[in-house]
């Protein structure tokens, strides 16, 4: 079977249309193809309740919000909901609103009365309340912010008044020059960076050089370091010590009189005749300087030689 253009044309259009309407549904949270029961309850204030909330049952969700709008009487709102579970309840049940978290919205619950048996029927207007003390948790929950606020407020009032009364003409005019005064500042401090920067490029091989220099003088100084290391300072301690005490014991010796050294020392006879000696030393030295031919005969015809005389004391 051959269908033309335009049937296939109008089939595609309404399937379309159908998804569509379906889809809208979808997005509203009905379906097409669900029995739905619709029931509407009245509030003086719905305390934000919103389109599509849930409608729940012990904290089990059957049902969402469908509608919110005003009733007859001036400042009444219904507030359409419908049920897509198989639930019974009766029609004295009440409808509350009651918020699910602090930030989550609000929602519908059936608060069921087991005493009565007639049963809701769909169309039903029933009975609705506001979950006792919503409201003014919420309003007690906005009051500390509302304080802080105030305060805050307050506090920067205050501090602006007192901003304002420190800039006095006199402290914009000091404030003022420490801006000019710091601006003077800071292009001293660009002049001496440049001339750092001048200095620093003509001194640049000095440095360089410097720096070379600085780098062997350090890697000797790590050589020297290394052999330090390397010699036994236990080693040199122990024969240093013993080169003391044999040191000690050579001192010992002498004070103890034993030796040359300790004889010379310690003998004081030993020193009377050394000190005897010197002095007899000395005055044959000067009878020598003052009297030669006594022990250098230089004689032709046989001179007689005079007899030996004491040298006079040299007053000089």
């Amino acid at each position: 079977m051959n269908l033309s253009k335009e049937v296939k044309t109008g089939i595609l259009a309404i399937s379309a249309i159908c998804l569509l309407i379906y889809g809208y549904s979808f997005l509203k949270g009905s379906s097409l193809f669900s029995k739905e029961r619709t029931f509407y309850v009245c509030y003086e204030n719905v305390a934000g309740l919103a389109l599509s909330a849930p409608v729940t049952i012990n904290g089990y969700a059957i049902g969402k919000v469908k509608k919110i709008d005003f009733a007859n009487q001036p400042g009444k709102l219904v507030v359409t909901f419908s049920l897509n579970k198989e639930f019974d309840f009766s029609k004295s049940s009440i409808i509350e609103i009651y918020s699910t978290s602090f930030i989550g919205g609000n929602a519908l619950a059936i608060i069921q009365d087991f005493s009565k048996k007639d049963i809701a029927q769909p169309g039903d207007t029933l009975q609705g309340r506001i979950q006792k003390g919503m409201l003014e948790s919420v309003t007690s929950g906005l009051k500390p912010m509302e304080n802080r606020i105030y305060k805050t407020l307050s506090g920067l009032d205050t501090l602006l008044y007192n901003f304002n009364s420190i800039l006095s003409d006199t402290t914009k005019t000091n404030l003022k020059e420490a801006i000019a005064s710091l601006n003077k500042t800071m292009g001293s401090f660009e002049g001496a960076s440049a001339n750092l920067d001048a200095l620093l490029k003509e001194n640049k091989p000095k440095l360089d050089s410097t720096f070379t220099y600085l780098e062997t003088t350090t890697g000797n100084l790590v050589q020297f370091t290394d052999s330090l290391a390397q010699i036994d300072i236990k080693g040199l301690a122990s024969s240093l010590e013993g080169t003391l005490n044999n040191f000690h014991s050579i001192l010992e010796k002498i004070d103890n009189g034993e030796g040359s050294i300790g004889k010379l020392i310690n003998n004081e006879e030993l020193y009377n005749n050394l000190e005897g000696a010197s002095k007899e030393l000395e005055e044959l030295l000067q009878d020598f300087k003052l009297n030669p031919e006594r022990y250098v005969k230089v004689s032709v015809f046989g001179k007689k030689t005079k007899s030996y005389e004491s040298p006079k004391e040299d007053n000089n």
